[in-house]
Order: C-alpha cells, then structure tokens, then sequence
C-alpha cells in the first residue's frame, strides 16, 4: 500500500487563452517519466493540467511507420525483429476500498514486452475539477492514494505501466468512485448513479430535465441537480425529491451550461453523477435540428504506440447526387495527420477536412466514398466523434 505525498498543483488555462499557449506533450510526457521508480511502498505524486487522462496515451515517443499516400502490404521479413516491447497495458483495475480520504486500486499487472516491469505511473483527477495528479509506484499490483482526496465526491483513476527500458504501456481502462461522507457509519453506502439525463420541454424562459430513480441500500431520499460551466466550476442549483426538474434558462456566457444529477441518502451520501446536458440559453431560440442527409463510419484500421491509421466513409443518405464534398472532424486527442489518400487532406489544429478528389467528386443518392489517414499521437488517439459534410452535420455510424 503506498500513500500520496502533497506536490504542487497546476490549473488548466481557461479557453480564452487556449490559442496563445501550446501544451508539449513532450513536456507532459517529462512530467510522467521524471518521477523515479518507486518500490512497493513510495509513491512520487504530482499534478498537471487535465489534459491526458484518456486511455490509450502513453508519454512515450516510438517511432512511426513512414507515411505514404497509401499503406500497403509488405513482405514478411525472415530476420526476426530486435526492436523493444513495450509492456501489455494493465488490466482489472478496481477499488477494493473507498473511504473518504483514501481510494486502494487493485489491478492485474501488465505483462513485459522486452524488459521488467518497473512500475506504474497513475493518474486521477476529481469529475468536474480542472486538476490531473500523479503518482508512482514499483512493480506491484495495489496501492492506496490518500492524496487530494475529500469525501462525498468523484474521482477517475487510470494507470500505465513502465519497463526498465523506460518504454510505456497503453493505460488502462478507467475506474471511477464516489467517497463516502463518513466511515463509521451508520451508512457508508452511496446511492447508485441516475441513468439517462435528457431535456424535456423546453420553452421561451424554462427547461424540463428528467432522468430514471437511483437505488440505495437504506434509501434515495433526493436528487442534487448541478448546473457546470464546462470548465472547473459546479453550483447546485436544485435538490428535488423526485426526477424531474423545471429550470429557468441559463443566461449566455463565454463558458458551457452544463447540467448533471447525483443522487443523495438521508446521511448525505451522494451518487456518481449522471451524464451531463445542455440547455439552450435565454438568448436563443431552441429550433429542432434538420434532418440529416449524411453518415459517416470512422474507423481505426491499426494503432501503435505514437501512430495510427484510420478510415472514413461518407454516406450521402440524401434523395439527390452531391457534386463536390467536404467532410470536417475534429479529434478529441493529440492527433496529426502525416498523410492521406482517396481525398486532400488538411489540418488546422485539432479540425481536419477532407475534400474529394476527381474520380470521387460525385456522392450519388445511397453512394459513398472513404478516405483514409495516417497520423501520430501521444496523449490520446480516441476516435472524433462529430462529423459534417459541406458544413450540414451527419449521422455518426
């Protein structure tokens, strides 16, 4: 078991400044790798802006396979490859106790690719908070964190394994927790999480949410709504008994009108929080959106550590031929394209736009098109999740 010792926190900027300041994942991965390997009962901590903690993104720069316009098979080589393997990513991972000032994780360890396993590096951050910390373990399978932790709220922890050769796994699937309000009872037993937020009516000045009853083992005596700006900021704005809740429509701000609900008990436990929604502002008019004429299908075909190549089909699902198109993204990680081909491929930051070439300007009715990618990443290669053909948005397949 190891704890957390303090170590110096570090906010994310706020997004007016996004622009101005660049975050190296260079750095971000010196911030992970600095810390040294502890053994089985030191933990090295730190905190850093949320910005990484995502499966899938290891600190680590490996080399990518040349791109080319177009990837193609290769011939087998016989001489067996010498280069490094990295580690298996760690599996399993639970909470075997949650209290209020302290989380142990349990996992299953990861398997080496070439050299020992050394350690673990793991990252948590508190749900709607803008602050990512750390801690280093050795090679062992379980740790308590007692760091940064307060009770009654949510944390996500993920981990990553680490050889002796310095190389890094995948992380890990993420486990997210509630602590409890107390640990001596007589109820240390949060309420399970309201499922299936949704917006329901929504008027010139007012909102309806509503979402399906949490369970408790003593009792759900309420409902906590909280509206979020998107950034590090909640505010309660309603405890209701039941799970519906008329709200006023949020005036607009540079920020996001996020809400959220978490169930509470009759000693003040509370859930893990719901999904979250937004609600339209008082200076709009909410218009249901048009039908949509198009999907898409992405898909990633092959990904290693730092690369990756991916597919994409446009779908014209309209009644008429779409003569010349444009297909625009935006991934949610670090990725960038080095290379493409069936399409002209740019990158303006995290947007990518993909136009047609000649042989596939013509999107007849029913008819498709797909275009690939091959890129680089070292935070994160989640796949984009919103797509737009000639600016009207698709249908995500």
């Amino acid at each position: 078991m190891t704890g957390v010792r303090s170590s110096s926190l570090f906010r994310r900027l706020r997004p007016g400044l996004l622009a101005a300041v660049v975050l190296s994942t260079a750095v971000l991965g010196t911030a992970l790798s600095a810390a040294p390997a502890a053994d089985a009962g030191t933990a090295a901590p730190a905190a850093y802006p949320r910005v990484a903690p995502v499966p899938g993104g290891a600190a680590v720069s490996v080399a990518a396979p040349a791109g080319t316009a177009s990837p193609t098979p290769t011939t087998p080589s016989t001489t067996p490859s010498t280069s490094p393997v990295p580690p298996s990513a760690p599996t399993n991972l639970t909470a075997s106790e949650v209290r209020t000032a302290s989380v142990t994780l349990t996992w299953t360890g990861a398997t080496s690719g070439c050299c020992a396993i050394t350690g673990y590096d793991i990252t948590y951050y508190q749900e709607f908070g803008d602050i990512v910390f750390s801690a280093s373990v050795g090679a062992v399978t379980s740790t308590t964190i007692t760091g940064h932790l307060g009770s009654g709220q949510q944390y996500t922890f993920r981990l990553i394994a680490r050889d002796s050769l310095g190389q890094r796994s995948n992380w890990s699937d993420a486990l997210t927790v509630v602590t409890p309000v107390t640990d001596t009872g007589p109820d240390t037993t949060p309420p399970s999480a309201p499922k299936n937020l949704t917006v329901g009516e929504v008027t010139a000045s007012t909102g309806t949410l509503s979402w399906s009853p949490s369970t408790d083992d003593v009792g759900v005596l309420g409902y906590n709504v909280y509206q979020f700006d998107g950034w590090f900021t909640s505010v309660l704005v309603a405890t209701v008994p039941g799970t519906t809740y008329t709200t006023p429509l949020p005036a607009s701000t540079p920020l996001r009108n996020l809400y959220y609900v978490r169930a509470r008990d009759a000693v003040g436990n509370v859930s893990i929080a719901s999904n979250t929604v937004t609600l339209p502002t008082t200076t709009t008019t909410p218009t249901p959106p048009p039908p949509s004429t198009c999907r898409v299908t992405y898909r990633n075909q092959s990904e290693w550590q730092g690369g990756f190549v991916a597919t994409a089909t446009v779908h014209n699902a309209g009644a008429a031929p779409i003569d010349g198109w444009t297909v625009t993204f935006t991934f949610p990680g670090d990725q960038q394209v080095t290379s493409g081909w069936n399409a002209t491929i740019g990158q303006t930051g995290t947007t990518v736009t993909a136009r047609n070439v000649d042989w596939n300007r013509v999107l007849a009715p029913n008819g498709s098109a797909t275009f690939g990618v091959q890129g680089r990443w070292g935070v994160s290669d989640a796949p984009p999740t919103g797509f737009s053909l000639n600016g009207a948005p698709c249908t995500v397949a």
